[in-house]
């Protein structure tokens, strides 16, 4: 374990831990926007800035930033706080009208701007890289990535067309933390506007409702191949396995354990 001192109070954790988890630990709840367990630190919203006072002293991201052992850290440090406000008010005049930033920002203090929006007043991406990451580096599909430089970075698809590499899972959406990617399901298909992609479903087995991605079919295949419940729609899946549970109640012992084989258990 790795001993560090977060306001005045010592936190242990593990040596492989980073600083933002290390101060989250401590009891500290720090905003961010571009970090996901899971992912690899990016450090691109600047929200958890703190200053290390020692063995060195340093304005730092907590969430790339390794701990040791003797480590000093500050929270509320004056060049820390300030520069958590810079970068919120930064963002509050890229997203406007993003709920999340404004809420960030009142519990800042933040009431008014000092500069005039930067972008549309619709927008909500942050550019905090987290859809560009989990498809890239969980789904392993690579179907969006950033573009343009300066004022004109934005995340999209290769050319703004359809993404053929997209698999339709919705990760990219999962992980966003202003609800900037738009994904609905309608009339048998997966339509991620913010991609200019649609993606079409596979129906149910058991009811026909379309539920899962045709590029995700796959996976379906595989818990075809095992006889398990999840290439069933979530709705028909829990009403077999309420329907299996019920059997195996009454069922003797020995029935049981074939029950429970039978899904997957």
């Amino acid at each position: 374990m790795t001993h560090v001192i977060v306001d005045g109070r010592s936190v242990s954790v593990p040596a492989d831990a980073n600083l933002l988890q290390t101060v989250r630990a401590g009891g500290v709840e720090l905003p961010t926007l571009c970090y996901f367990d899971g992912l690899a630190p990016f450090g691109a919203c600047r929200l958890c800035m703190v200053t290390v006072t020692a063995p060195r002293h340093a304005l730092v991201a907590a969430c790339s930033y390794p701990v040791e052992d003797g480590l000093v850290v500050e929270t509320h440090a004056p060049d820390a706080v300030a520069i958590r406000r810079l970068a919120l008010e930064f963002l509050l005049c890229r997203c406007p009208t993003s709920d999340v930033i404004r809420s960030l920002a009142a519990r800042a203090g933040i009431t008014e701007l000092r500069f005039r929006p930067t972008g549309q007043a619709d927008e909500l991406c942050v550019l905090c890289g987290l859809c560009v990451r989990v498809c890239r580096d969980l789904v392993g599909a690579a179907a969006i990535g950033f573009t343009g430089r300066g004022k004109n970075r934005a995340v999209g698809t290769p050319f703004r067309v359809q993404a053929e590499a997209c698999i339709g899972c919705g990760a990219c959406a999962a992980v966003c933390p202003t609800g900037a990617v738009k994904i609905e399901d309608a009339d048998g298909k997966r339509v991620l506007r913010t991609w200019n992609t649609v993606v079409p479903l596979k129906p149910c087995p058991v009811c026909g409702q379309p539920f899962a991605p045709e590029p995700m079919a796959f996976l379906r295949e595989l818990a075809e191949a095992s006889e398990s419940l999840w290439s069933m729609c979530p709705a028909c899946r829990r009403k077999s396995a309420a329907a299996h549970l019920d059997l195996v109640r009454q069922a003797s012992p020995h029935q049981r354990d074939g029950a429970r084989r039978g899904m997957g258990v």
